[in-house]
């Protein structure tokens, strides 16, 4: 049984107006339950409840400000929720609303309950629709027009395929609105390399807040865990099922094998950093080379205030090398850096020997 999360855009959910694009999305639950009655399984990722809120409430544009957002998404939400389970209630499908937030993929606990009931859903034969709880959400308002939350979703899940529907056909070479030259990039290997080598900027609709680069980072966290992004239209009802069928359409982002276990995958790419760790040129071979702990001793600078199993980013001169989940508290760990372990012993006898234990640590 194959497994497709699906993330719509908010431009491809709703028209520059807050408008629903009902034939698009009935187009595409046809699509759904056509394969899922082969025996495919579906979780959507939709965005636009914001949007469609900001059009019920007949505001002149989108809010700025986090408690009109939220208001937009409470008025929006149950209304998207109810034409999906519509849609797909007329292909014979079951649709199950799922909110999360942050919280819900930061915290290990919550992130596996997550996991438990979006696979039981799954396994149920129903259709998840997913969105951000706007509503509650107190830091960012998106994962980036949910194109993170999505990859996190096929991760959690170890999907087999990661569709991201947009405006566009795929990645180009430059932007198409403005530049009559630009191509499609049809398929990628190296996501950074292609953002080196490209145009690829954050360009969206006046409804959403998204853009290409979030996609294509979200194909980076996916292929880290060995699934496949394609990045097409959602414009187009005939490029879904293109896509499906392993035909050439959109922009493919190719993965690779798996690097990663399911908790290092959670600590990469789900799990808020507090802090941030400096190391020396040593610390940083012996993580990169020998699969080693991290101690004090080769810790030189501590920055953020943490907690014991908060996650650091962990630094050598200035670049990522390393993430992981902190052994001290920051104040204790600037009392021992750059201390050998028999010092550190003398300092805080209660404390661990491990800044950051290999076993809670990912090599970037």
């Amino acid at each position: 049984m194959s497994l497709t999360v699906i993330k719509l855009g908010s431009s491809v959910v709703v028209d520059d107006h807050g408008r629903l694009r009902r034939d698009l999305l009935a187009a595409l639950c046809a699509t759904v339950g056509g394969r899922h009655r082969d025996g495919e399984r579906f979780v959507l990722v939709s965005s636009g409840a914001i949007a469609r809120g900001i059009e019920e409430l007949g505001l002149p544009s989108r809010p700025v400000a986090i408690d009109a957002l939220q208001a937009a998404s409470a008025v929006g939400q149950g209304r998207l929720f109810r034409q999906w389970d519509d849609l797909l209630g007329a292909e014979s499908l079951i649709a199950a609303q799922v909110l999360l937030t942050l919280y819900d993929l930061g915290d290990r606990e919550a992130f596996v309950n997550a996991r438990r009931t979006l696979a039981k859903l799954v396994e149920f034969g129903t259709v998840p629709i997913i969105n951000e709880n706007d509503t509650t959400t107190t830091e960012e308002i998106s994962f980036g027009d949910n194109d993170l939350l999505a990859a996190q979703v096929a991760i959690m899940l170890g999907a087999d395929r990661l569709v991201l529907l947009t405006s566009t056909d795929g990645l180009f070479s430059a932007d198409p609105r403005r530049d009559p030259d630009a191509e499609l990039v049809r398929e990628i290997h190296d996501v950074e390399q292609a953002l080196a080598d490209n145009d690829v900027g954050t360009t969206t609709s006046s409804l959403g807040t998204g853009g290409m680069r979030s996609k294509a980072l979200a194909a980076e966290m996916a292929a880290a865990a060995g699934i496949t992004t394609v990045v097409a239209s959602g414009l187009r009802p005939e490029a879904l099922p293109r896509v499906l069928a392993g035909q050439d359409e959109g922009t493919r982002f190719v993965a690779g094998d798996a690097r990663w276990s399911s908790f290092k995958l959670w600590l990469r790419y789900a799990k808020p950093a507090r802090g941030s760790l400096e190391v020396d040129e040593g610390a940083r071979r012996a993580l990169a080379r020998d699969d080693t702990s991290l101690l004090p001793v080769g810790v030189v600078a501590v920055h953020g205030d943490f907690k014991v199993g908060d996650a650091v980013d962990i630094l050598c001169d200035g670049r990522l090398v390393a993430k992981g989940l902190s052994g001290y508290a920051s104040g204790a760990l600037r009392r021992v850096m750059g201390e050998r372990t028999a010092r550190v012993r003398e300092l805080l006898p209660q404390a661990p020997e491990e800044a950051v234990h290999r076993d809670r640590l990912v090599v970037v």
